[in-house]
């Protein structure tokens, strides 16, 4: 089963360098242990583009869907074999990354 691990945050701070150090540990080990698919940084809010293409034409608006103190920051799908698994991985995560994570199965 794959899981959707998302990265949290409230500010657009890159990583600090220790915190860079321990998610490529947390990276290493998910890779060496078989649960890696794939795994990525994102930009802020405001490099954001919302297309929305359900009228006559595409309506393009600079900036984030949503305005939240919240936010995605970054993400891994993970492989696991269930979701007890998944929450243990995403909270080391969690640890690993110095932000909130939220665990979402692929359907």
């Amino acid at each position: 089963m794959q899981y959707l691990v998302s990265v949290i945050a409230d500010t657009t701070d890159f990583s600090t360098p220790d915190e860079q150090a321990a998610i490529d540990v947390f990276n290493d080990r998910l890779q060496a242990e078989g649960h890696w698919v794939f795994a990525g940084g994102l930009g802020g809010p405001d490099t954001a583009t919302v297309i929305d293409n359900r009228g006559a034409e595409a309506l393009f608006t600079d900036g984030p869907f949503v305005e939240s103190k919240e936010f995605l920051i970054g993400f891994w799908i993970i492989e696991a074999p269930d979701l007890d698994v998944a929450l243990k991985l995403a909270a080391e995560g969690s640890k690993a990354c110095n932000r909130k994570t939220e665990v979402r199965p692929f359907l």
